[in-house]
């Protein structure tokens, strides 16, 4: 069997997103709006599949066969016919619960691929004996030979997304290296293009010179179109003595179905600001117009406290191993009105908390643009994984001068409170009861300042194409050197085109460290409903919290090729250097024997040094923080995040071997089962599916019920075109990685 870090275990827990009451309470107009805005985010989440690995789309579409021909409990009976065991045939169903959840078969926490926890010549009996290899001998025994191997394969390469020797990745073609990347940034940068929507590939020819294409995502492809921003980019470049060709047309099929669906949700709209945002975004998916897409972002931000809630494109940029390019997501829920009254008066009392944080006004935004705050509960979320809050959009030009709004996930949180007393790690006994009393408020308060106070703050210096700043370039210092600003964001740059791999951790890291610090003020506890020993009490499992999260992180770095998998994780053991190195006994990690008698641990926080060791600490460590990403300084951001993020097995610490530990201990995220909607003459039907890996896979199986088939061979056709770019499994590129 596979090592453990590489399986998902029989025994995950698996949840179900409740949202029944909120759904109930919309209006026939507001239920189809949602309707077809989830069915625009279910069809774009299958680009996902082709953002991963060059085998998700092939595993994707030979488990959708065998469901839709057998349901679980029909194809349990044919697999213990086939000599599985009990034990194996479950393996199997976390196994294909696990690709659907992650739209694909690396983790979306984690960047680790994860492998069926059975015997694949088992597996093989299953799926070759099966009903739908009876219907389709020749379609279900070429998806198989064409991804059994890898499905199981676990070549160091392999093991783990990345770029050039360190992983798989399918937002560049396999021969791609660190170097192609920040060629590819420069060149876009040059053409004032976003890599959001785009991949890169690379093709050697006879000479061994490299040919670069960069391709957006859209609907429309070589056909002839009216000019539009992208039309007049689609050509022929010489950069830096290496030609690129800008191309469009990926997922082309894919984003078809998306645009039908975002079309027939304007007739449902509730103003002009969602119809003129559906209008950007079906002109940005059809076109591949970032820039579209910001335009409808606009429109998002300005359509303030609607009933349903929805976002969608080519969002995140986490999973790219240089840090700039957006995977596919989409979401729409409803808002839960109570939880957002809260929200509501921490936003308005966002300008006077702004002047709370630990740097000079200079470097906050000139004007704080009042967001919307809501809490929502989830209906669909559609990509590799669902958060539990969201600050969007990502556009760093919208987010300084047009603002930008902040959701937090009420039923996905829900789902991450529930925790078990026997499954808490790493904390002393007698801090369990009262981690699992305050973890779900704690996290509230957390999630809220983090969203709304830790990405909507701070202000980057910039100069624009015409040479104009928008700071003063005479008096205004910077608090680290006491001397004028020396560095600054250029016409064209990004802080992802800037900090790239950094970026997504670094700012994860930013935000997390506001919440805790602005978490400790009193104004914001009793926003919250909390004052006195209760307030006390979320602060310190606040705290605990984070600083448990910061040991849990070790399980997403990679020693082998000393990186870190997660950038949220990563984040999280950066703040717990910064509070440990605080001193005076703030936090301790002491390594025990566990009742098994196997390695443990126990993170300690004393909470009578939060105010007066924890606080100063993290006030200095934000304050560098925010004025190297003011300033543009990659350099010096850098070489402090980096510094932090370092992973060794130097005492006292010996961080190495906790990792061992933590390994040893490791629980599996949890995978989460989503509704469907179903649109019955003018009605839409909610759908909902028991908590286990059964009912996740049901709720694929019918997810796409006039037009499954039709899917796994778009899938299909789109990874065969694009195969010859990831030749063998075990071809990495050569020179740098």
């Amino acid at each position: 069997m596979a090592d453990t870090q590489y399986i998902l275990p029989n025994d995950i827990g698996v949840s179900s997103l409740d949202c029944r009451e909120a759904f109930r309470l919309l209006s026939p107009a507001e239920r189809l709006y949602a309707h077809h805005l989830s069915r625009a985010a279910w069809y774009g989440g299958l680009a996902v599949l082709l953002q991963t690995s060059p085998e998700a789309p092939y595993i994707y579409a030979l488990l959708s066969r065998l469901f839709r021909a057998q349901d679980p409990d029909q194809l349990r009976q044919h697999a213990l016919a086939e000599g599985l065991t009990e034990e194996d045939y479950q393996a199997f169903l976390v196994y294909a619960a696990g690709v659907y959840s992650n739209m694909g078969n690396y983790k979306s926490f984690g960047d680790t691929k994860f492998v069926p926890n059975l015997p694949k010549e088992k597996l093989e009996r299953v799926i070759l004996g099966s009903e739908a290899a009876q219907q389709h001998p020749e379609e279900v025994r070429g998806l198989w030979q064409t991804c059994g191997e890898l499905m199981f394969c676990l070549e160091p390469r392999l093991r783990h997304l990345g770029l050039g020797k360190e992983g798989i990745t399918t937002y560049f073609s396999g021969n791609c290296t660190m170097e192609d990347a920040k060629l590819a940034q420069d060149f876009l940068d040059s053409q004032n293009l976003s890599a959001y929507n785009t991949r890169l590939f690379k093709e050697v020819d006879r000479e061994g010179k490299p040919h670069y294409e960069v391709r957006l995502a859209s609907v429309l492809g070589t056909e002839p179109s009216p000019d539009s921003e992208v039309t007049s980019k689609l050509k022929s470049y010489e950069f830096r003595g290496s030609p690129f060709q800008v191309t469009r047309g990926d997922y082309a099929p894919i984003l078809q179905k998306v645009v039908e669906q975002l079309d027939k949700a304007k007739a449902y709209a509730a103003n002009s600001h969602q119809k003129q945002m559906l209008a950007q975004y079906i002109d940005s998916f059809t076109q591949g117009s970032i820039e579209a897409h910001k335009r409808g972002s606009r429109f998002w931000i300005q359509d303030k406290g609607p009933i349903v809630e929805s976002y969608i494109g080519f969002i995140e940029s986490y999973r790219d191993p240089f840090g700039s390019r957006g995977e596919f997501e989409g979401f729409v829920a409803v808002v839960n009105k109570a939880m957002s009254a809260k929200f509501e008066r921490l936003v308005a009392s966002a300008e006077q908390l702004l002047k709370e944080l630990p740097w000079p006004p200079a470097f906050e935004k000139d004007k704080f643009l009042t967001p919307d705050f809501t809490s929502l509960d989830v209906l669909t979320f559609a990509g590799s994984g669902i958060p539990a809050g969201i600050n969007i959009p990502n556009y760093d030009d919208l987010r300084q001068t047009e603002g930008f709004k902040n959701v937090s996930l009420g039923n996905v949180l829900a789902v991450a409170y529930a925790t078990q007393r026997e499954k808490l790690t790493f904390l002393e006994e007698d801090d369990k009861d009262l981690y699992i009393l305050w973890k779900g408020p704690s996290f509230d308060v957390q999630v809220g300042l983090h969203e709304l106070l830790g990405h909507g703050s701070g202000k980057l210096f910039v100069q624009d194409e015409k040479g104009a700043f928008n700071f003063d370039q005479e008096t205004v210092i910077n608090p680290e050197t006491g001397e004028q600003i020396q560095s600054w964001y250029r016409s064209g740059e990004t802080w992802d085109s800037k900090f790239s791999t950094i970026a997504s951790s670094y700012e994860e890291c930013r935000a997390e460290s506001v919440g805790l610090y602005l978490g400790l003020h009193p104004q914001v506890l009793e926003i919250f409903g909390f004052e006195g020993a209760d307030a006390e009490d979320v602060i310190y499992v606040n705290w605990l919290n984070m600083v448990r999260a910061g040991l849990l992180a070790l399980e997403f770095y990679t020693p082998e090729a000393s990186n870190w998998r997660q950038a949220h994780m990563q984040a999280r053991f950066v703040i717990l250097r910064v509070l440990l190195e605080a001193g005076e006994g703030l936090v301790t990690i002491t390594p025990t024997t566990g009742s098994d008698g196997r390695p443990d641990a126990r993170v300690r926080l004393d909470r009578s040094k939060i105010h007066s060791v924890g606080k100063p600490a993290l006030e200095r460590f934000l304050r560098k923080l925010q004025v190297l990403k003011s300033t543009g300084d990659v350099a010096g951001g850098r070489a402090l995040y980096e510094g932090y993020a370092a992973v060794t097995d130097a005492p006292p610490e010996c961080f190495l071997t906790l990792r061992d530990t933590v390994l040893l201990r490791k629980e599996s995220r949890k995978l989460i089962v989503q509704p469907n909607t179903r649109l019955e003459g003018s009605d839409v039907q909610l759908l909902e599916y028991e908590a286990s890996a059964a009912g996740l896979i049901r709720s694929f199986t019918e997810r796409f019920p006039e037009d499954g088939p039709e899917l796994e061979e778009i899938l299909t056709q789109l990874a065969t075109a694009d195969a010859r770019f990831w030749k063998g499994p075990s071809e990495a590129p050569s020179g740098q990685a």
